[in-house]
């Protein structure tokens, strides 16, 4: 049963763009623009306009929707885009003023998911997010779902067709959800066969449109679908490349992120979005000529914090083909550690020298620990005997034991930030017999 329409592509639309000036959540204004080309929209026309804050009803002024309803009829326009989030209410009070259909930021970016997924997986997170969305706007342009059932033998009080609607919805939302967590699972299994065979996995993440698949095709030789749209990536890719130093890894080629990501994307994508929070090193994509380059950087870091990614990162700044005064190099941090490296993926000049990086990157040295593990730590004792990092322990008199662990760096990171430690919490001294 099909419980959401998907528009046609080629669509004409009218865009809304409001800037608020005490709202603090201002859009851009460019991206949006961008988010519309992705969604194969056509553009007839673009509203601009400024406000204290948001109006409860309509979300823009009566003027400024009288300004967007003369404009629809004019161009004859099917739809209105608003680039920011508006309520149910707001969107069935534009409806019926606006006589078209009114889809607001997340509505959008939603559309777009559901044109650009082709694998099972990526069909059901897709499904799993428009209904989620869809839930709370279910009455929305549709009266006749306030009747109820009627004829002989149903005659009375019962069942109206909404709530019918609503507790099918409820149902495949939850069939929905059972089948991704098998597919979380499917995924849990396949990082624990890589990790117990010693294959380190390493994630491309980053803003959307940042080059993460064009980079991903010319570091393993892929035919992954790249394009100057936004997410233009939907469903991730997997490829086995050798290493120079390390021998074989998994690279991993993620969905892209943007500012103000819908929660219900986040929860819908958890499954594929573990495979970034379970890598061994990130390398976090970044568009080196665009203005905005901050605000990208911010927007995901703050979604990497929401999966829960401890990995270390390596910053990718690509498109040096846009900058000419740059050239290809990689920057230390104060250990010595690389810490970004400046590349053009599209020309291929300065990609030697990332993978130069991710070998330093992913060869961490092993170290010798001595590690003071109390009664309460029984989890994280239990995770080094799985790793099976542990040489020798020692109980003492409190219940608890010295253990000496012969471990990577990355993967002591990772078992104590599971736990809400840091080092200075456990490590005892460097075991140097």
């Amino acid at each position: 049963m099909e419980y959401f329409e998907r528009p046609s592509g080629g669509e004409g639309a009218v865009l809304v763009h409001l800037s608020l000036r005490q709202h603090g959540q201002d859009e851009d204004l460019d991206e949006f623009q961008l988010l519309a080309k992705s969604a194969d929209v056509s553009v007839l026309s673009v509203i601009t306009g400024s406000r204290q804050r948001p109006d409860p009803k309509f979300y823009a002024g009566t003027g400024k929707v009288e300004e967007i309803a003369q404009a629809v009829k004019q161009l004859n326009a099917e739809v209105v885009l608003f680039n920011h989030a508006l309520t149910p209410a707001q969107e069935r009070n534009l409806e019926r003023v606006l006589q078209c259909r009114v889809l607001d930021r997340t509505g959008l970016i939603l559309d777009i998911f559901a044109q650009r997924a082709r694998t099972h997986e990526g069909k059901l997170q897709v499904e799993l997010a428009q209904l989620d969305h869809l839930s709370s706007r279910l009455v929305r342009g549709w009266t006749h779902l306030e009747r109820q059932k009627g004829g002989i033998g149903l005659r009375g009080p019962g069942e109206t067709q909404l709530e019918t609607d609503r507790r099918l919805l409820r149902l495949r939302i939850k069939a929905l959800k059972e089948r991704l967590d098998k597919v979380r699972q499917t995924r849990a299994q396949g990082r624990a066969a890589r990790q117990k065979a010693g294959v380190p996995t390493i994630s491309l993440v980053g803003y959307t449109n940042a080059g993460k698949s064009t980079l991903f095709n010319r570091l393993s030789g892929a035919d992954a679908y790249a394009a100057d749209l936004l997410f233009a990536t939907l469903d991730p890719t997997l490829r086995r490349i050798d290493l120079e130093g390390i021998g074989p890894v998994v690279l991993a080629d993620t969905v892209g992120f943007v500012r103000h990501l819908p929660h219900q994307l986040v929860d819908a994508f958890r499954a594929t979005l573990e495979e970034t929070a379970q890598a061994d090193l990130l390398l976090h994509i970044v568009d080196a000529a665009s203005p905005d380059r901050q605000l990208h950087l911010d927007s995901v870091e703050t979604v990497l914090a929401e999966v829960g990614a401890t990995a270390p990162v390596l910053l990718v700044y690509n498109k040096l083909d846009a900058l000419p005064d740059q050239a290809p190099r990689i920057d230390y941090d104060d250990d010595g550690r690389p810490h970004a490296v400046w590349l053009s993926a599209r020309d291929g000049v300065g990609v030697d020298a990332l993978l130069q990086a991710m070998q330093a990157c992913v060869s961490s040295p092993w170290e010798q620990l001595v590690l003071a593990m109390t009664p309460h730590l029984g989890r994280l004792r239990a995770r080094f005997y799985e790793l099976g990092v542990v040489e020798s322990e020692l109980p003492n008199d409190c219940g608890g034991s010295r253990l000496s662990v012969r471990i990577q760096a990355p993967d002591l990171a990772q078992c104590l930030a599971r736990e809400g430690l840091v080092r200075a919490d456990v490590v005892l001294e460097n075991d140097l017999s």
